[in-house]
């Protein structure tokens, strides 16, 4: 499962913070990019990837849908392709759902 979701303002992530975030090698991120064309890493002159925060919510819904759903990689890129829209919005609700379970157990906890 992905780890908790952290603030950033960071305009760029490594490849080994994305796939810490998400308890992944960076060989699956490195798989994942050439198999779904919605990951588009920039790269530097020495050819490190440099991902951007859409390219983490991208691999966000790459990850729910194979990882955690169990769609084969054809099955997320049709699934992509047909509704992205709807998941990421639906994903997006998901987020903001689990954030404030969060908030509610903390504030729980201190009563």
């Amino acid at each position: 499962m992905a780890k908790q979701k952290e603030h950033s303002s960071k305009l760029y992530y490594s490849i080994s913070e994305v796939a810490d975030k998400f308890d992944v090698s960076n060989s699956l991120i490195r798989f994942w990019e050439t198999e779904f064309d919605i990951l588009k890493p920039k790269k530097n002159k020495k050819g490190d990837r440099r991902f951007t925060q859409r390219d983490i919510d991208n691999f966000k819904i790459i990850y729910h849908l194979v990882k955690e759903r169990g769609f084969t990689l054809d099955g997320a890129k049709k699934e992509i392709k047909q509704n992205k829209e709807r998941l990421t919005q639906k994903f997006d609700s998901i987020e903001k759902l689990k954030e404030i379970k969060g908030f509610l157990l903390e504030l729980k906890e201190k009563i």
